[in-house]
Order: C-alpha cells, then structure tokens, then sequence
C-alpha cells in the first residue's frame, strides 16, 4: 500500500444494535465501558438512560437503540457502552452510547465509502456518512457529531443530574 493510499484511510470501530453493523470513526471513540450502574436522570429525554461516574466525572449516557427507534432488549454480556467525543457549539463534550456489542475496528479506504441509498432508510439520513461492504455485510457509517446534534447535547447534559454543568467538556476556543 502506497502512502497516498494510506492517507485515504481511516479507523473505524464496528458495533451492532439487533442484527444492524454500525461504524463510528476511532478519532472520536475515546473508551469503550461495561455497563455500570446507571443513575436515571428525571424528565430527560426518552433516549437519555442516565448518568454514571466516569473518571471522576459526570457522563451521560444515551441507549441507542432507543434514538434510532428500535426496540428495547435486555442487556447482555456484550452490551456496552462506546464513549464518544461530540463537538458542540465550540465545546468538546464526552456522551455514552450504549450498544448491544462492539465488534473490530477497520481501516477503511474514502473509496470502499459508498453513498446511502436513498429509498427507505430507517435511520435518519443526516446521521450516516455512506455505506460499506464488507464481506457479505453492509456497514452503516455514522457521523457521531450528526447522531448527538448541538441542541440535543445541550438537552442531555442540562440536567438536575449534573447540575446544569456540561460534564466532561473541554472548551476548544483557548
């Protein structure tokens, strides 16, 4: 493989939600966690499972399944949750997704990307970068930042929970 071939390359990490193979890019998955105790958060969102203590520090937590209108199922030994870096309005911010299990991370090529389809996606369009084949599978790419809009983060992390603090933010403009 040829350095230019290199440079078209990105890593990303796979996980499934039911029968589903979704890809988030590695430059933005920060840990990936067993399911601890999750504190529930009064009238948030109905995505929004919670809060847990991670580092110290506040993370909410979004059950996936549910923002993409799935339906709900019981945890298993491989549910976990992917941490995420979300840039929002200028701030850094960490969310949990959970996740029915987390697969391999792989490094693809900007030309193995192929558009979505454009007839009857069950997900919402915005959130999906294209398309990969692999093996006899397609991969859903997702653009995290699109998947936990500004507006929506905002929502989460403005919570009696957390105090009205956006926990585990890092302010890009200093």
């Amino acid at each position: 493989m040829d350095e230019k071939q290199k440079a078209n390359q990105n890593s990303y990490l796979t996980f499934r939600l039911g029968k589903e193979l979704f890809a988030a890019d590695v430059r933005y998955v920060l840990h990936i966690l067993p399911v601890p105790e999750i504190t529930e958060v009064p009238n948030s969102t109905d995505y929004m499972k919670g809060v847990i203590n991670h580092g110290g520090k506040v993370l909410p937590v979004v059950d996936t399944r549910v923002k993409f209108n799935m339906p709900q199922v019981e945890k298993t030994k491989n549910t976990c949750i992917i941490v995420v870096e979300i840039n929002s309005n200028n701030d850094t911010i960490n969310v949990g997704a959970v996740v029915d299990s987390v697969h391999d991370v792989l490094e693809i090529s900007d030309e193995q990307i192929q558009p979505q389809p454009g007839i009857g996606s069950k997900y919402q369009s915005e959130f999906i970068d294209g398309m990969i084949k692999e093996k006899d599978e397609f991969i859903i790419l997702l653009n995290m930042n699109k998947v936990f809009s500004a507006e929506e983060v905002d929502t989460i992390v403005k919570t009696p929970e957390t105090g009205n603090q956006k926990p585990e933010t890092k302010n890009q403009e200093s």
